[in-house]
């Protein structure tokens, strides 16, 4: 095992379920946070007109994904007190079975090797806030899917999932606070 750190807590769930709006109201309130590995790996790729796009080549989307969480798992180590993670490495494992793809021994590898805290928090699929955007295309119902499958992956590999409540970013922020002992 590479490390195994109490410190580091994933936030996860469907697209368009308002985590990037929770890691925000967390950095804001003073803590660290990653950024998500698959909005990043569009950008870029689209960028570069690049291949590593889900539309084009999902096992290479996810193999990107998974280069971008081991790297911010390596610079979240040099982060002084808790990181709140945008999705983890589960996510790609999750990424490739809703897509009906193999996943590489090496991402179950990856998995055990790069550990987290085992209470991991899923935004629930939220249809009175799902919206698409340039790099979010699935439908509500592929975001419902999306979430399922997240959970399911998490839960096969160990964690224990923390459903976020359906409510405004203050609350969610509390409920993440208060279940991982930190005060603002």
């Amino acid at each position: 095992m590479l490390h195994e750190t109490n410190r580091f807590f994933i936030v996860t769930g469907g697209p368009g379920a308002g985590k990037t709006t929770l890691l925000d109201a967390l950095e804001k309130a003073g803590f660290a946070r990653t950024i998500e590995a698959g909005r990043a790996v569009i950008q870029d790729h689209v960028a570069i007109s690049g291949p590593a796009l889900p539309w084009n080549d999902p096992g290479l989307f996810a193999e990107a994904m998974l280069g971008w969480e081991m790297r911010s798992y390596r610079l979240a180590l040099d982060e002084p007190g808790p990181v709140f993670f945008d999705r983890g490495i589960p996510d790609t494992i999750a990424y490739l079975r809703l897509m009906d793809r193999p996943v590489p021994a090496h991402m179950m590898t990856a998995a055990s090797v790069f550990r987290y805290n085992p209470l991991v928090f899923v935004a629930p699929y939220w249809a009175e806030i799902f919206a698409n955007d340039e790099e979010r295309k699935q439908t509500p119902q592929e975001a419902e899917r999306t979430c399922l499958k997240i959970v399911e992956t998490y839960r096969e590999l160990g964690f224990e999932l923390a459903m976020l409540p359906l409510a405004p970013v203050d609350q969610r922020l509390r409920f993440v606070l208060d279940r991982t002992g930190r005060v603002i």
